[in-house]
This record gives structure tokens, C-alpha cells and sequence, in this order.
């Protein structure tokens, strides 16, 4: 990956041609997710189910997963190979990220990248939804996340990448169950975190909830979540055998280099894309390479996962 930052799975990933826009040579993304996809297409929750504040780089949502299915992401990657000549089309790492509604639909979607891993680069199994009315977020249910786990890795071609998507983990005993689970299997990467569940932003105006799903509560991101996603990342690089994405309160280059000095490998934007739009990624990179300037770093590795701590 020349370039590592890239997009959050979520985020202007839905469609081909916001999938197209990501992908492109013009586009300061090192590597392209897709929407998390279940098996057939989704519309997801009604809305509004997204709301910002920009002033605080604070984000909202209860978009309940609305996505094109499966085999639409995976035409993309056939697109892609076709179209590799293209001069507007550097050739980038593509993942594509799966969220079934049930085992069962992990499993089969999982077991079609045996037929696809010439177009494919990698699977990231979400584990961390917290906006599907009704269901709860899997990566709390340390049982049910080992026995998905396992299942999906058993169907994974080992000629992919295999990656997670994680929830935020606040107790220690929660970190040590996770990743003892994760260490059990060939895990290449986790992504840290997906957005905070169940927050509620109030419009003191209005005197009203700003989304329509589950009476107003969604997943937080942005700036707010950058302390517990680096946490999360730190734990996970000092503990696992997985490389770690860091994902979660990104707004500027010295975001990514502490989520990086925490042990990322790579970091993923959201809620800044959805703010700036994709000329956020240009000027994050351009703040991390000043950073690393200033601090006299010519690579990441010069400092990846070299925090510092008290005697």
C-alpha cells in the first residue's frame, strides 16, 4: 500500500461509481472498501438516519446497513480487472467488507470468495454494527464471535487477506476475551473501531432527536471517539498477531500519526470524509507526512507502535 490512509467501510462506498471516485489515481487512498454488504440487497432504516456537527467533527447515524449485495460488490472487482489499463485507475488493494444478516449468510458469502479471489484482495467481516433494529452487535457476544469466526475462516481462501471489523472494547476482561478469540484463527487484520453504539444527539432548538431510527440513537463518530479507538489499537497491536487499522476520530495528519504511534498499520476516515468530502484524504496526508518531517521520520515504521509510557 503506497498510500495508508483510506476509506471507512460506510462511507461514499456504497455505489460503483462512489467506489470508482474512491479508487481513482486522483484519489489519496492507498486501498478501497466497500459498503458492508449482506447477501441480497438491503434499503436499510428510514430516515434521516445522519446528522453532523461540523464545528466539533461529530457525527450520527442509523443508516441499518442499506447496500446493493454481495455479488454488486464483487462485479466492481471484475470491473476493475477489466478496466486495469485505465490511466485514471492505480492499481489498489480492494476489500470488500460483508455483514450478513445471520451465520448462514457470512458462511455462503464467505464461501463464494473461493470463485472470486482473482478479482478480490481481501474480506472484512463486520462484526460491529450497532444500527440494525433488533440486532445486537456480535463482537459483544464473545460466544457467538468465536463461532462466527471460525466458520467464515474455514470458508476464506487463504489467497486473501482475512480482516475484522471491531466494536469499541472499554473493559480489560473485554479486550482479553477478543483477542484471545482472535489469536485462536489466521486473522490478518482488524479494524479499530467502528463507530460508539447507541449515542443520542439532541437538536436543543427543535427539542428534538436529529435521526429517525430507534427513536434517535445511532453510532457515534468522529473526533469525540479518537481516545477510545486508540485505546482499542494499542491493546490490539500489543496482544494480537493481526495488523491493525486504525479507524476512529481522524480529522488531521496528527490523528493518524497517533493512531499510528499506537501501532496501525494503516488508518481509515469517516466522518471527515463525510464533512470534507474526498479531498480530506489529500490533506491528511499531507498533515501526516509534515508531521513525520518536523519529527524527522521518513517511514512509518520509524515510529509505529513505538508509544511511549511512564517509568
Amino acid at each position: 500500500m503506497r498510500i495508508c490512509i483510506y476509506n471507512a467501510s460506510g462511507v461514499k462506498c456504497k455505489t460503483h461509481m462512489e467506489l470508482y471516485e474512491l479508487y481513482r489515481d486522483s484519489c489519496d487512498t492507498g486501498a478501497v472498501v466497500s459498503k458492508s454488504t449482506t447477501l441480497l440487497e438491503r434499503n436499510g432504516n428510514p430516515g434521516p438516519i445522519y446528522y453532523e456537527n461540523p464545528h466539533v467533527g461529530m457525527s450520527i447515524n442509523s443508516s441499518g446497513l442499506p447496500n446493493r449485495g454481495y455479488q454488486y460488490y464483487i462485479d466492481f472487482a471484475k470491473t476493475l480487472k477489466t478496466n486495469a489499463s485505465n490511466l485514471y485507475l492505480r492499481k489498489k488493494p480492494y476489500f470488500v467488507s460483508i455483514s450478513g444478516m445471520s451465520l448462514a449468510d457470512n458462511i455462503r458469502m464467505a464461501k463464494y470468495t473461493k470463485t472470486d479471489t482473482e478479482f478480490l484482495d481481501g474480506i472484512e467481516l463486520n462484526l460491529s454494527c450497532p444500527n440494525i433494529i433488533g440486532k445486537p452487535q456480535i463482537g459483544y457476544d464473545f460466544v457467538a464471535m468465536e463461532e462466527m469466526i471460525r466458520k467464515v475462516r474455514e470458508e476464506i481462501s487463504n489467497e486473501i487477506l482475512f480482516g475484522l471489523k471491531l466494536p469499541p472494547y472499554f473493559d480489560i476482561s473485554h479486550y482479553e476475551s477478543a483477542g484471545a478469540i482472535i489469536n485462536e484463527f489466521k486473522v490478518d487484520t482488524l479494524t479499530c473501531i467502528n463507530s460508539l453504539g447507541n449515542g443520542l444527539m439532541v437538536d436543543p432548538y427543535s427539542e428534538s432527536v436529529v435521526i429517525r431510527p430507534k427513536n434517535g440513537y445511532g453510532g457515534i463518530g468522529g473526533s469525540v471517539i479518537k481516545s477510545i479507538a486508540l485505546a482499542n489499537v494499542h491493546y490490539f497491536y500489543k496482544h494480537t498477531k493481526s495488523e491493525i487499522i486504525g479507524c476512529g476520530g481522524i480529522t488531521k495528519g496528527l490523528d493518524a500519526f497517533e493512531h499510528i504511534l499506537c501501532g496501525a498499520k494503516a488508518v481509515q476516515l469517516g466522518t471527515i470524509v463525510m464533512i470534507e468530502g474526498l479531498d480530506a484524504f489529500t490533506r491528511i496526508k499531507n498533515e501526516l507526512i509534515a508531521v513525520m518531517k518536523e519529527k524527522k521520520y521518513t517511514s512509518i515504521e520509524d515510529f509505529r507502535g513505538k508509544l511511549k509510557y511512564f517509568d
